[in-house]
């Protein structure tokens, strides 16, 4: 069927669109993308996978042996890293794209194995002793290998974990296992260190061009660890002076993710900026009104959150706006 000349007559109006949908063949669908759909599904499997025998072990470890687990796992994640370090592209300091579908799943599974692997050892033989910094330093060297060597973002997430992990336990050990102490200056210190840590690392991965990419993760990270932490420190010390030099160090950060975020014009670190900035700001307003101490400053409050929700609107409005106009 010649579509082209029925198209012509439908132009010229000598064609009703009734008829001309009547004799035009139906179009296929079109082709949609199940990417996300298909790697959900991997994660979800790597996930499934890794509980599953976790579970199996838990139920029936009187009849399986210590030994015999620790070899299993061994296994899995031997045969997981030398799969894909036979499958991997040459390393490169740039983006490298994994070699097929499968390989960062396999990849993924050889990494909770091996720290799996190492955290049972530990807690069955304590073969780091009451080490515990050692226990959780030595994962963490592994996995930032790997992800550098393989450039996978989700192991440079698993390393970033256990590096705060390590900063916390291996300070102050007992009090964190033994005191719960976990409402303390000298941890919210720690973290402070650590978001300066990630954000630095982000920072130095733009500006060497060394796994650029990595940058939005750590400086993702950094960025969550450092406000939470900051927040922390000024509530922590509320009648204390050091509270306005959290409050300041909280001021001053929101000022360095502004600038990177309109630089490399990211509406997310612009919204945590925001988000952040007005719950240190909303707490410092509160402080302020209930000094007055009467019922009045009830409803200033009140009014605070009304008019500042408002006017927080119209800033992220106003931000998206800025971005796009750059």
């Amino acid at each position: 069927m010649n579509e082209a000349f029925y198209k012509n007559l439908h132009a010229e109006g000598l064609l009703s669109d009734e008829s001309f949908g009547k004799i035009t063949p139906p179009r296929p669908p079109a082709d949609f993308s199940v990417q996300w759909e298909v790697r959900g599904l991997l994660y979800t499997g790597v996930l499934l996978l890794t509980g599953g025998l976790g579970l199996l072990v838990y139920e029936n470890i009187d009849t399986i042996g210590h030994k015999i687990v620790l070899v299993c796992i061994a296994a899995i994640f031997v045969a997981c890293f030398a799969y894909c370090y036979k499958t991997s592209l040459p390393f490169s300091p740039q983006k490298v794209k994994a070699p097929n579908t499968y390989s960062d799943y396999v990849l993924l599974l050889g990494s909770v194995s091996l720290v799996s692997f190492i955290g049972y050892w530990q807690y069955q033989y304590h073969i780091f002793g009451t080490s515990y910094g050692l226990a959780t330093f030595i994962p963490m060297l592994v996995l930032f290998f790997i992800a550098y060597y393989f450039d996978h973002l989700g192991i440079l997430s698993m390393a970033i974990a256990n590096l705060a992990i390590w900063m916390g336990v291996s300070v102050t050990p007992k009090a964190l296992l033994l005191q719960n102490d976990y409402d303390s200056g000298t941890i919210i210190n720690i973290y402070i260190v650590l978001a300066v840590l990630l954000i630095i690392a982000a920072f130095l991965s733009q500006h060497y061009n060394f796994k650029k990419h990595f940058k939005f993760t750590y400086l993702h990270y950094g960025v969550h660890v450092g406000y939470i932490a900051l927040l922390a420190g000024y509530f922590h010390y509320y009648d204390n002076f050091l509270a306005a030099i959290y409050l300041a160090a909280l001021v001053l950060l929101s000022g360095l993710v502004y600038i990177d975020a309109i630089k490399n014009k990211s509406f997310y670190f612009l919204l945590l900026m925001t988000i952040y900035s007005y719950i240190a700001l909303s707490s410092l307003v509160i402080r302020v009104l209930f000094q007055v101490g009467d019922i009045g400053a009830v409803y200033l409050v009140l009014l605070y959150f009304i008019g500042s929700a408002v006017g927080l609107i119209f800033l992220l409005i106003s931000f998206n706006k800025k971005l796009k106009a750059l």
